[in-house]
């Protein structure tokens, strides 16, 4: 009934009648693999708006700004629905690319802070109401290991930095500014180490990057994405690397990576959570905008936040509250159930929760990175 009373709450909104009395198309961009958890509900959407029509593409989160810019400029919008990251949010907030959702639309999208989980309110604040929380993930940072290799997972940076120099080139991770658990691997070592403040890549880092100097030591090259990390994992090439909830669950249940690794989190970590966000351009017509703001009060039901399990992609998914596993389609539980973690649900709840820095010091952040640790070993 809980349920049941949210997608009430969510449902007192523009969708009836339908908002499109003739045929329209919606596009779509997706800049964070956000469409693996939304694709099938956004399509969904049609047995209600039959008359409305969806594209999808993909593009890298650091082209889309400029190109919408450049449509902005030109009074013209070939796009109407971003979904994407605090990396893209924050660009588009910068540049001024996204319309106000709030509190113009509140009485579109009611009780929203309510029905958000705790954490996701916190990240809902680096919005600044130009965007909503719709999938939600507290990342890590984790460590996956193959339990063939590796008989005691660390459990502190100092167990990692030793394990690492007793076994070099066996541990691997990829470059932050373009892998999810590489960033957050780097965000959470500030808290782990007892940095000065973990906020302030520039002057409180000082043990971080001292640390990441240490462990540059023993590690022979930093892959350019998740995926190739994965890979080498799995191939057997490396026997250890930095992760996340969703990528441990989702390369094991895809088969990239044997089902048996393990995962083991540091003592008296702090998660470091990640969100994806639904956005919406400046300059779209008003018909339009009805329409994208009622998709987006559609993909906050309870119904179609269920379809966020997907196969643990970015676990566990839901952003709002009363979503259990037992809502997802049968794939998605059976998936958790064969590859989730039952640690995870305590280590979620009995570890605090911090934000990702704000995008211009994760912008920092990575290019201290760049210049300091992965300058000469990069591909």
């Amino acid at each position: 009934m809980i349920a049941g009373s949210i997608a009430g709450a969510f449902s007192a909104t523009l969708s009836v009648p339908a908002l499109a009395q003739a045929p329209v198309t919606i596009n779509v961009v997706d800049v964070a693999g956000s469409l693996a958890l939304l694709q099938e509900a956004i399509e969904s959407y049609k047995v209600k708006n039959p008359n409305v029509k969806f594209t999808f593409t993909k593009a890298p989160a650091p082209e889309l700004p400029s190109k919408l810019k450049a449509m902005q400029a030109a009074n013209r919008s070939d796009i109407d629905l971003v979904l994407g990251g605090t990396d893209v949010l924050a660009a588009g907030i910068e540049q001024k690319l996204w319309v106000k959702l709030l509190p113009d639309n509140a009485g579109k999208f009611p009780n929203l802070a309510a029905n958000y989980l705790p954490q996701v309110n916190k990240m809902q604040e680096l919005a600044q109401d130009q965007a909503l929380a719709v999938a939600f993930m507290p990342a890590g940072p984790l460590l996956e290991y193959n339990p063939d290799k590796v008989k005691q997972a660390p459990t502190s940076p100092q167990e990692l930095l030793a394990y690492c120099k007793a076994n070099p080139n066996r541990l691997i991770y990829a470059r932050p500014s373009n892998s999810g658990p590489g960033r957050t691997f780097l965000m959470g070592l500030p808290y782990l180490l007892g940095d000065k403040d973990p906020k302030d890549p520039v002057n409180g880092w000082a043990k971080t990057w001292a640390f990441l100097k240490e462990l540059n030591t023993c590690i022979e090259y930093y892959p350019g994405g998740t995926g190739a990390v994965m890979k080498e994992l799995g191939e057997g090439s490396r026997d250890m690397t930095v992760t996340v909830t969703g990528w441990d669950i989702n390369p094991r249940a895809l088969g990239v990576v044997p089902k048996n690794f393990k995962v083991g989190a540091f003592k008296n970590m702090t998660w470091i959570n990640d969100t994806h966000y639904m956005m919406m351009p400046k300059g779209l017509t008003a018909e339009k905008s009805k329409i994208v703001l009622d998709v987006m009060n559609y993909l906050l039901k309870p119904e179609q936040q269920a379809m966020t399990y997907d196969k643990g992609y970015f676990y566990p998914g839901p952003a709002i509250k009363n979503v259990p596993l037992s809502m997802a389609p049968k794939s998605s539980q059976e998936v958790i159930k064969e590859f989730g973690r039952p640690e995870y649900d305590a280590l979620i709840a009995n570890n605090p929760h911090a934000q990702p820095l704000d995008a211009q010091d994760m912008v920092k952040a990575f290019q201290l990175w760049d210049q300091q640790i992965g300058s000469q070993k990069s591909k």
